[in-house]
């Protein structure tokens, strides 16, 4: 889970671990179904925490369950990066995104189920991939990497590339992960631009460990 700096005293601190146990719960069923119709009760049950303690921290289910996809979203971000940390081209970055992210269907299935079930939604979001693929896309293009597209326009299209790349890996898990990301990698690299023999490469460079 994304962390921030710890609370300062001891009601802070459990302040803070019911808001997260609460928070985990929504991951959890978000994960298990994508199914916001849960009773406060359930989930309170779930995260073992007091009926009364959800409105301590959330006014609603629907803010609960946006904190839910939100710290996925953020967790998954992460993931990435810390993985990417040593690459500098945006085409490797793309492409590697794009990869690691068919690989967690298998490492972080739980994180996954939820990106499938929510990502739609988050495409554009200030959180998760979203902002550091946007990054990525408008340095690509200012440093004539990519063609000169709209980068939010470009990030829709790798967002629901991601996302049908994610269905597809749970739909179909016998088929090949890395071959099938690559492939896919390969092609959103030629529509951004990269010539074709040097896409191949890019979307076949050996990947970090996501262990």
């Amino acid at each position: 889970m994304p962390t921030s700096a710890p609370p300062s005293n001891r009601f802070e601190r459990r302040r803070a671990e019911t808001r997260q146990s609460l928070v985990r719960a929504a991951r959890q069923i978000l994960a298990e179904t994508g199914d916001t119709s849960a009773s406060i009760q359930t989930i309170a049950e779930r995260a073992d925490v007091g009926f009364g303690s959800f409105y301590n921290h959330f006014e609603s289910k629907a803010e609960l369950f946006d904190a839910a996809v939100v710290d996925a979203l953020e967790e998954f971000g992460q993931a990435v990066d810390e993985r990417l940390r040593e690459a500098e081209d945006p085409a490797e970055l793309v492409a590697a995104g794009l990869r690691l992210s068919a690989r967690m269907v298998d490492s972080h299935p739980e994180l996954m189920r939820v990106l499938r079930h929510r990502g739609l939604g988050h495409i554009h979001s200030d959180q998760g991939l979203a902002p550091r693929a946007l990054r990525d896309l408008e340095r690509g293009i200012a440093e004539g990497r990519f063609v000169a597209v709209d980068a939010t326009v470009a990030l829709s299209a790798l967002g629901g590339s991601l996302l049908s790349l994610v269905e597809l890996r749970f739909a179909r898990p016998e088929l090949d992960a890395d071959e099938t990301a690559a492939g896919l990698a390969e092609m959103i690299l030629r529509m951004l631009g990269v010539p074709p023999d040097d896409a191949r490469d890019i979307a076949r460079r050996p990947l970090p460990d996501l262990a």
